[in-house]
């Protein structure tokens, strides 16, 4: 990143922060520091790994289907891309299914998870009507329009509530299931 930097110290490091993918996983390493040393409520809210569990997979999802084509990373880039893009969804994913609470998540406060997405988005499209730079093509509006990249974005988001929304029910279920196998096992 720094090596093939075409602008400032401070501009490559606000362009690193801008991808949603580097946000997430940082949430995801949030979330996992915080399972051992607890340092934020919310993260320890049950709503909290659904929701991050959601967007880590939108970075896994959109990668391999939109974005994997746009570039081939080679040696420890290809590493790196690998790990944010597929591993750590992938894990996360795993972690959800074994780990996660199995009780009833309010859509309530799944909704309030989704400011997330919601600022993300306002950020990007106002840092990128100043500076010029949208950190993925299918958001950058010199090129492809606001209304597509707003198409776009509405898409993405849909997809964060359907996700979060499939995951708390994959939960309830599994929460069913565990209860009704205790009950004749008991």
């Amino acid at each position: 990143m720094m090596q093939n930097r075409q602008t400032d110290v401070a501009e490559t490091l606000i362009r690193f922060f801008s991808y949603f993918t580097i946000l997430t996983n940082l949430l995801v390493a949030l979330y996992f520091t915080n399972r051992i040393r607890p340092f934020a409520k919310v993260l320890n809210h049950t709503s909290s790994l659904t929701a991050i569990t959601s967007f880590i997979l939108i970075v896994g999802l959109v990668y391999q289907f939109v974005l994997r084509s746009a570039w081939q990373p080679t040696g420890l880039q290809r590493l790196v891309d690998e790990l944010l893009h597929s591993v750590n969804p992938l894990f996360v994913f795993i972690y959800w299914l074994i780990y996660k609470p199995k009780i009833k998540i309010s859509f309530r406060s799944l909704c309030y998870w989704l400011a997330y997405p919601l600022l993300y988005a306002i950020f990007i499209m106002l840092r990128g009507s100043i500076s010029g730079f949208y950190p993925y093509p299918f958001l950058n509006v010199e090129k492809i329009g606001w209304t597509n990249a707003i198409i776009n974005m509405l898409l993405i988001l849909a997809v964060a509530i359907v996700l979060m929304l499939l995951l708390s029910i994959a939960g309830k279920q599994v929460k069913r299931k565990q209860e009704d196998d205790l009950y004749k096992n008991g």
